[in-house]
């Protein structure tokens, strides 16, 4: 197969995880007989920086003309010190998403056996946890109207759904779950926001197309709850924008790492596939970022293009590096590895086959991981 890629790895850590994502497709293009092609586009600070915009025309022109989209990282604290600032990062994403129509972020959450002890939370309580979050993009108070009184006294947010955009998102949802255990899991606050009781209305109307689907549904702070006493519980989780960006942050903890956690936003004729961790400046530069997410969102989009023979190489690979505790110092405290050797060690890894040992001095020396 050949794919055309956009890449915008964007700030911070962004480019230092994208290029492990990058390193671990061309692993698998030469393993498997596909040509992936990468172009490189500028978003969020530093194309405000080099153009004034954080999404350029010429940025936006080249995702349009590609099969798909690899992101990386966006934000920087020079924006984030500064609410005045009236040209954000982080417009460049929400006008990419706007832009090309990506409705649906699904960020998957699984937790790894090795990993159970990083996370705050009881071993017992975690163990097994495996769901999916659907949540709508493109609507919502993210994008309703913005306004504050000429006397910075007041200010206003407004939320708008119409059911088509609940439709959509609502459908790709129950499908998800008639492959995994079938049970989706509505989230929302209809006992007081009116946007929610459509929310609601619509998903129990679709469910009916659906009959295998076990329906449940939970107010967002029963939810916030749920996600911290019972993870397990949960299969699919849909739910709208703003209910879904704070959920999904808070389900991230679960696993031990925000680094570990991939995400696809799918639209009807394309989709983005990012980590779901920010671009964490503090790192910039050091080769201590977690590149997992970056990569997992490679894996995912490799099934968004039913090539998932190839997403689960990058699965096994990431599975035996944590395995085999060849991770970033968020995973491994005292004998960590840097973010271009866990590259390295996941693209030999591809490259051979999954019983091949590893030597760590060459992997220090940032030589063949592969012996």
């Amino acid at each position: 197969m050949e794919l055309k890629i956009a890449l915008l790895s964007g700030d911070g850590i962004g480019p230092e995880v994208t290029q492990q994502a990058v390193k671990v497709l061309d692993a698998i293009a030469e393993k498997h007989g596909h040509t992936f092609t990468f172009t490189k586009a500028d978003v969020g600070a530093i194309a405000i920086e080099k153009t004034g915009n954080p999404l350029p025309n010429e940025t936006l022109e080249i995702c349009k003309n590609s099969d798909a989209i690899l992101f990386g990282a966006i934000g920087d604290p020079k924006y984030d010190n500064n609410p005045d600032n009236a040209i954000r990062p982080e417009q460049g994403l929400l006008k990419l998403r706007k832009n090309l129509g990506l409705f649906a972020n699904i960020r998957p959450l699984t937790t790894y056996p090795t990993l159970i002890h990083k996370s705050n939370l009881k071993k017992d309580v975690i163990k097994g946890t495996d769901f999916v979050i659907y949540r709508e993009l493109t609507s919502g108070i993210y994008f309703g109207e913005h306004t504050s009184s000429s006397d910075g006294k007041t200010a206003s947010d407004s939320c708008t759904y119409t059911t088509e955009q609940i439709d959509r998102i609502s459908h790709l949802a129950f499908k998800a779950a008639q492959v995994r255990r079938k049970k989706l899991t509505l989230v929302d606050k209809a006992n007081a926001l009116e946007t929610s009781r459509l929310w609601r209305k619509r998903v129990t109307e679709i469910g009916q197309q659906y009959p295998d689907i076990k329906l449940e549904y939970l107010f967002v702070d029963n939810a916030a709850m749920q996600l911290i006493l019972k993870p397990t519980q949960f299969d699919v989780i849909l739910t709208e924008n703003l209910f879904g960006d704070i959920l999904s942050d808070e389900a991230s903890v679960i696993a031990g790492s925000i680094g570990l956690l991939a995400s696809a936003s799918i639209g009807e004729k394309t989709a983005l596939f990012e980590p779901i961790h920010g671009s964490y400046p503090d790192a910039k530069g050091k080769n201590i970022a977690n590149p997992l997410a970056s990569v997992l969102s490679a894996a995912m989009l490799l099934d968004y293009f039913s090539l998932h023979d190839e997403a689960e190489d990058i699965r096994i690979a990431v599975e035996k590096s944590i395995e085999l505790n060849i991770s970033t110092p968020d995973l491994n405290s005292t004998n960590h590895f840097s973010t271009t050797n866990v590259g390295n060690f996941l693209s030999d890894f591809i490259l051979d086959d999954e019983n091949t040992f590893y030597n760590k001095n060459n992997i220090d020396l940032g030589q063949s991981t592969i012996i």
